[in-house]
């Protein structure tokens, strides 16, 4: 199974979620982040990522070939994240047949009806325990 991690700006959300999330995988997992930018991908990389990459065509490739894409909302709406998600990213993350855990978040002009008004890392929480229970099915 392949876990893709996105994340952009300075790559705070990606890191908790592979920091949480590292050593609750199964050994048929492998772990991938993403980065918009190469801050984002080394922030994921020190939080424990075995693997990385940074850019448009990196998160267009792996999209393609994700299991589970984990990230903030804004992976998927163009120009998120001050313009780091190009068009060709949100569409290649929404477009994936991977299961998307995305986490909320209004910096991106976005509010998600029924979402309760929790904390970024109770979200992330949530989202590590949607990911690891997906990753043993």
């Amino acid at each position: 199974m392949l876990i893709v991690v996105i994340d952009g700006q300075g790559g705070g959300i990606g890191r908790a979620i592979i920091e949480q999330l590292k050593d609750r995988l199964t050994p048929d997992c492998e772990l991938i982040a993403l980065g918009t930018n190469s801050t984002a991908t080394s922030a994921m990389l020190r939080a424990g990522a075995p693997r990385g990459a940074t850019g448009e065509n990196a998160i267009l490739f792996n999209s393609g070939r994700a299991d589970i894409i984990a990230g903030p909302i804004g992976i998927i709406l163009a120009n998120a994240m001050l313009g780091e998600v190009t068009p060709r990213m949100a569409e290649a993350v929404a477009s994936s047949r991977a299961e998307k855990i995305l986490i909320p978040s209004n910096r991106c002009q976005l509010t998600v009806a029924g979402t309760q008004n929790k904390s970024l890392q109770e979200y992330i929480g949530e989202a590590i325990e949607l990911i690891a229970t997906q990753a043993r099915s």
